[in-house]
């Protein structure tokens, strides 16, 4: 898709698309998409007034900030991930500060954000970062994706967000509302295929040479606008098609939504009764004790949780992943 460049305020000026052929550019399968500056145009106009005031938004933290938001994101409602990262980052600002701190301090930093192994990825990221790159993040995709817990996604939304690169940034909700907008139909989640890889990379607005801070680019302002759109307008079970600033365009809508509810695009993991559950309860035990003790007894473990069993199982996992040590009176405490 053709971008633009950065005219007054930083509003996207798009380009003329009249030389499009529909459905050419995109291929046959995105015939609704000769349209797609259009939809730029709109996506960036309803970003600038609606897109929510988060704290590593807009140029305001470094790209350390960016990628520490963006773990803490991973399965994770936005709205509980603030105050966390407002007071992981006032703690630990950067990779070297947090590859120096007790392991024990970040596991009760994490608080309840869920999956707590990403607490300790984290912060052996941040060792990695500290000690082979002069505390820098790097700035290619390879180098990021070989630090410890840094996958595709996570790669792309720093150099895109932190670095203002081109790069098609993907995950579940851009994938859902490229292939509602585009294609007309439901993206079903798992593994992102490579026929929607492509899409995303064809509509990806190309940027400027000059004359746009980073996190106005075309391509990085896209990113940004089509996922917060699947994160609050187009969501899997409920869409707000009336309020959404691409309706016009939308070949899903257009379509009638075929296939909206049959299943959604996240399955709905059921968490009450799960080792998830147990584990959690003893790892808040831990965060949970009064100064002057470190220790959570066996007697108390076993109050946590009937099925001692299961909580077996949940506490030699927790020793596995390194999040808790294991004392040999039955005591557990969060590791030093």
């Amino acid at each position: 898709m053709s971008g633009g460049g950065c005219g007054p305020k930083g509003r996207t000026i798009l380009r003329d698309s009249s030389e499009r052929t529909p459905g050419r550019e995109y291929g046959a399968d995105a015939e609704h998409s000769d349209d797609a500056g259009v939809v730029a145009g709109s996506l960036a106009e309803w970003w600038r007034e609606s897109a929510r005031d988060l704290p590593w938004r807009f140029g305001r933290t470094t790209p350390w900030g960016v990628l520490v938001s963006e773990v803490m994101s991973q399965q994770t409602q936005m709205s509980r991930v603030v105050p966390y990262w407002q007071a992981w980052m006032e703690r630990w600002p950067d990779a070297a500060a947090l590859a120096d701190a007790p392991k024990a301090d970040v596991i009760t930093a994490w608080g309840r954000l869920g999956y707590p192994r990403r607490a300790l990825r984290l912060q052996e990221c941040a060792r990695v970062v500290a000690n082979d790159y002069h505390d820098d993040l790097p700035h290619t995709y390879d180098e990021l994706t070989a630090l410890p817990g840094i996958g595709d996604y996570t790669a792309s939304a720093v150099m895109s967000f932190a670095y203002g690169e081109r790069i098609a940034v993907i995950d579940t909700n851009i994938r859902r509302v490229l292939s509602r907008v585009f294609l007309g139909t439901e993206s079903r989640g798992g593994a992102a295929s490579p026929a929607e890889r492509a899409l995303a990379n064809k509509v990806l607005p190309e940027d400027p040479v000059a004359g746009c801070r980073g996190f106005d680019r075309p391509s990085v302002m896209w990113n940004q606008s089509v996922m917060e759109l699947g994160a609050v307008i187009c969501t899997a079970k409920s869409p707000l098609c009336e309020q959404c600033p691409v309706s016009a365009e939308c070949a899903f809508l257009a379509n009638g939504r075929p296939g909206l509810g049959e299943r959604r695009t996240r399955p709905r993991q059921r968490f009450q009764g799960t080792d998830r559950q147990v584990r959690g309860l003893v790892l808040n035990a831990l965060r949970g004790l009064p100064e002057g003790r470190s220790a959570v007894g066996r007697e108390d473990l076993e109050r946590l949780w009937n099925d001692h069993i299961q909580l077996d199982r949940c506490i030699a996992s927790l020793d596995d992943d390194g999040l808790i040590d294991m004392l040999p009176d039955g005591s557990v405490r969060l590791p030093g």
